[in-house]
This record gives structure tokens, C-alpha cells and sequence, in this order.
């Protein structure tokens, strides 16, 4: 939630660990899903890989798992994925990582749900000298430097971006102007912040929003919102949603108000529910991020790491508009981009 005012990451290189025979791992459990057998003549430093990320109640975060286990599985490593049990399981989320901290591995992918909630279990990691890859949603960077973690690299969307992107949709489709309402996600939230923020200055100077709520990442809040807001601000226009799952509730809100089709919707993320959604045209739009090729590239990261490769600090995950016109396409590619994307650690890892 699965672009912003990113944190610089400083690179590190990641430690050295034994091969043999490797095995997925499940969700939730840490126990091995199956066994990936390990290719003749590979390196010694293959890795052994801790991922924790945010709840597989979201299916932003099913296919980042989707791809995190794909990347394993094709490299031969082996990758332990836990997860939180709910978008907002801050402290859950924390104790995985610090059931995890104790254990053998060498390379650790994590994807906070707030910029601080991994902050002591990464203190710890760091001092042990563990690879930390943080990817999706930053680890704050003052919290970080105070607590002396330091992540070999970030990869993620630029969701500032991202939001312009949608800015510059909503333009599009009324290009007449009008008023607009923003849908975010939990307050306070860095993700849902520079989304926000990027579509303000992304759409023209004839939109104005006139109000902005926050729906907490979760469908039926946002159906209420939106509800609200319709009912609040008669001459609405459009909506502005900073994920796809509350973008599909603000999108069933406007259909029940009988306004499908004058009331525009964007959201930000490019689901399968979203994509299926937008070619129906009940969504006008989705700036498709991607979890899966943010996994993948987590799993590339640690394995470039532990052959002693530098990473680069700060890696942009691909996003890509997608309306109706291309909706096709999209759902053809799901979960991978549909168009060309730089992904800097498979050269390293060649």
C-alpha cells in the first residue's frame, strides 16, 4: 500500500551464509511450504531469507507474498514469509519480527505497517549485522538513525507520484473542473499522506478538493464515506482513493447514490478486483503499483547482498495508469507489469 518522501537508505553488504537444501516457507506458520532444491554448482553464498510483511487480509500483500515465494522458488533460496494478522496489527507484526530475529538467517525483507513499529526488532538485526531490505512502506529514517538500523536498501512505489499520476487522470476526465473528495487511508499514515499529496498537486488548478477523510485502507469505511461526502457536498465530481479495495467501496457508494458515470473514481494500486473493475468502467481508473515485482526484487536484493554486491540505496518500484482503454492488457499481465520496468538487482545477481 501494498510514493513519498522516501528516507535515503545507506547500502550495506550482507553476510555470507552456508547452502544446502532449502525449503519454502508458508505464511503465518515459519515452517517450510515445500522443498526447493538447490542447482548444481551454485554459490555458497546463497542466502537464507526472513521475510515480514503487512496483513494477507489485503490482497495488495497476497501477491507481494506471491511474488517474494516465486523469486525463492526460481532462485533455489530458501524464504520464511510471516505476515501480520490484519493491516493494523502493529504490534503482532513486530513480535513476528522479533520471533524471526532469533533464528539463522542472514538477509531480513521487511514491509512495515507504520514507520516505526519494526524500529527495535531492526535495532537488533543491525547490530548484528544482518542484511535489512525494506520494501513498500519506509522505515522512518530519524527513528532509524536513532536506533542505529541501517536498511541495505529501500525498493517501493513512489507514491507521490503515483498520486500525481491519478491527478492528472482526474484532469483528464473533467476537464471542465469541479469539486473533488479524497479517500485516505489510516491518518497519519506516510503511504496514504504522499498519495494524497501528489494527486494535489497533480490535478489542474479547475479541481478543487473540497474535503478529505480518512477510511482506514478498509472497504466498507470508505463505502460510508462516500456516502457521506456525496450527501455533504451535493456537486461532487470525483473521488480520489488511496488504495483500490476502498476505491471499489467509494465505487459501490456511487453506484447505490445512482450517480455511476457522472461521479469519477481513481484509485491507486492495480489489483485484479480493480483492474476487472475499471474495464467494466465502474472505476474510472487505477494507478497500478506492484507487489509482485516489489517481492521479487526484495528476494534479488538479499541474494546480490549475500554475494557481496553494494546495493543501491533507493529503488522505484514500476506504476502504471490504467483506464479502459488498456484494462485489457493489464489483466492479461497481472500480477507482473504490463510494460517495461529497470529492476537493478538482477544484473547483480547474473
Amino acid at each position: 500500500m501494498h510514493a513519498n518522501a522516501r528516507g535515503r537508505r545507506l547500502a550495506a553488504a550482507g553476510a555470507l551464509v552456508a547452502a544446502g537444501a532449502l525449503a519454502l516457507a508458508s505464511c503465518g506458520s515459519g515452517e517450510p511450504a515445500g522443498t526447493a532444491g538447490q542447482t548444481a554448482g551454485a554459490t555458497t553464498a546463497t542466502p537464507r531469507i526472513a521475510a515480514v510483511i503487512k496483513g494477507l487480509d489485503n490482497p495488495f500483500f497476497q501477491t507481494m507474498k506471491q511474488g517474494i515465494d516465486e523469486q525463492a522458488k526460481a532462485s533455489g533460496v530458501q524464504v520464511t514469509v510471516q505476515a501480520a494478522n490484519a493491516i493494523t496489527d502493529t504490534t503482532g507484526q513486530a513480535d513476528k519480527l522479533d520471533g524471526l530475529a532469533g533464528q539463522d538467517f542472514s538477509c531480513y525483507v521487511v514491509n512495515p505497517i507504520s514507520g516505526t513499529n519494526l524500529v527495535q526488532g531492526l535495532a537488533k538485526l543491525s547490530a548484528l549485522g544482518k542484511t535489512v531490505v525494506n520494501i513498500d512502506s519506509p522505515v522512518d529514517a530519524k527513528a532509524a538513525e536513532s536506533a542505529g538500523v541501517k536498511p541495505a536498501t529501500y525498493i517501493g512505489t513512489d507514491n507521490a507520484e503515483a498520486g500525481a499520476m491519478a491527478g492528472r487522470r482526474m484532469g483528464e476526465l473533467l476537464r471542465g473542473g469541479g469539486q473533488v473528495a479524497v479517500v485516505g487511508g489510516i491518518a497519519g499514515d506516510v503511504t496514504s499522506g504522499a498519495r494524497v499529496e501528489g494527486f494535489q498537486k497533480g490535478v489542474p488548478a479547475n479541481i478543487k478538493v473540497v474535503q478529505t477523510v480518512a477510511a482506514n485502507w478498509e472497504r466498507q469505511a470508505a463505502l460510508t464515506a462516500a456516502t457521506d461526502l456525496m450527501r455533504a457536498h451535493p456537486e461532487l465530481k470525483g473521488f480520489f482513493v488511496a488504495n483500490d479495495d476502498m476505491g471499489l467501496g467509494v465505487a459501490r457508494a456511487v453506484a447505490n447514490s445512482g450517480k455511476a458515470g457522472q461521479v469519477k473514481v481513481i484509485s491507486v494500486d492495480g489489483i485484479k478486483d480493480a483492474l476487472e473493475a475499471v474495464k467494466a468502467g465502474t472505476l474510472d481508473g487505477t494507478v497500478a503499483q506492484y507487489p509482485y515485482a516489489i517481492g521479487l526484487m526484495g528476494v534479488e536484493a538479499c541474494q546480490a547482498a549475500a554475494a557481496g554486491k553494494p546495493l543501491p540505496p533507493n529503488v522505484k518500484a514500476p506504476v502504471e495508469m490504467v483506464t479502459k482503454d488498456n484494462a485489457d492488457q493489464a489483466l492479461a499481465a497481472t500480477p507482473k507489469p504490463f510494460g517495461e520496468y529497470d529492476d537493478p538487482f538482477k544484473a547483480l545477481i547474473q
